[in-house]
């Protein structure tokens, strides 16, 4: 059982949906879904990394829960205030609390500001600094992350992907944050600049006792930084575990198809190791099959499977699937 005052975050039977408009009138008829009724919760100064292909649902699940997008449905409790039907006076004050790392560092980030106003942005807008000690905090900032104070009066196209992505980072941090969405922060970065970014990411959660959402797509570099993970398939969330359990005990078909994709340095081992390839597309979320969404590309689909959605439950201590399988 989880202590309550641990969790900072707990999302209930979250919906995210999209009306398709159709006809003369513009009467929406059909819906994306998005974000499917997904549960889950973040403990306080943890990581929890959130997988799947793309198209999964996962950054509409960021982008909801910091209510870039308007929930459907379902709660989103933030330090047990219930969000997700806040208004735009009082999100204000949510956002102090929770900032955003977006995926491409340079269509986030305004080509018209300098480095030091794109920082400083936020300090104008909650009034939390001005004159001589803004500057100084946005210098602060600046080094946080590793870039140098003069960085401040140039523009982001004159970085590279790498710091403009420190510079958006500066950014989020620049209302002391508890809690961190971070959408894909390095699947846009050389390979060689990922592991630094997720170095400093580390760092700074270690140092100003951040909590993160983790979205991504790279299950590798998910396991380094991640306390535990989620891995969701159009639009549901199918297995939630510790980090470690989840690469040692896959126990959803899908977990098990990630797993087997990632890349191993060792030809032995990667023989040995031999990869599921799943059949078919992602089917569209527009009219996604009856009963369990992963039906259609699981080879030991049964009856049941398109006739009742799985719920998903505990089979073990912290480790849940959403599965008919499970007990089989």
């Amino acid at each position: 059982m989880n202590n309550r005052e641990d969790i900072i975050l707990e999302v209930k039977n979250l919906k995210k949906y999209f009306p398709v408009r159709k006809g003369f009138l513009g009467k929406s008829t059909q819906y994306v879904k998005a974000v499917d009724d997904v549960s889950f919760y973040i403990k306080r100064g943890e990581t929890l990394g959130l997988v799947g292909e793309s198209g999964c649902g996962k950054s509409t699940t960021g982008r909801t829960i910091i209510r870039l997008y308007d929930p459907t449905d379902g709660e989103i409790i933030f330090n047990g205030n219930e969000i997700g039907k806040l208004n735009q006076k009082e999100l204000r004050g949510f956002r102090k609390k929770i900032q955003m790392i977006f995926q491409d560092p340079y269509a986030s980030l305004n080509s018209r500001m300098t480095v030091g106003d794109i920082i400083g942005e936020s300090f104008d807008i909650h009034k939390i600094a001005s004159g001589n000690e803004r500057l100084e905090r946005i210098h602060e900032l600046l080094a946080r992350v590793g870039l140098q104070p003069d960085h401040a009066t140039r523009y982001p196209h004159e970085f590279s992907g790498g710091q403009r992505q420190r510079i958006g980072i500066a950014r989020a941090l620049a209302v002391q944050p508890e809690f961190i969405i971070a959408d894909e922060p390095i699947s846009a970065l050389d390979v060689s600049i990922q592991a630094q970014v997720v170095n400093m990411l580390e760092d700074l959660q270690r140092d100003l006792n951040l909590t993160y959402l983790f979205i991504a797509h790279d299950l590798s570099m998910v396991k380094h930084i991640s306390s535990r993970i989620g891995v969701m398939y159009l639009g549901k969330l199918v297995e939630i575990t510790e980090s470690d359990e989840l690469y040692k005990n896959p126990v959803h078909p899908y977990t098990k198809a990630l797993l087997s994709a990632i890349p191993i340095p060792d030809p032995n081992i990667t023989k040995a190791n031999k990869r599921i390839i799943l059949q078919g597309d992602v089917p569209s979320p527009l009219n996604p099959p009856s009963g369990c969404r992963f039906r259609t590309r699981c080879k030991y689909a049964m009856p049941i499977c398109s006739e009742v959605d799985p719920v998903l439950r505990e089979i073990s201590n912290n480790h849940s699937v959403a599965c008919h399988l499970v007990g089989k």
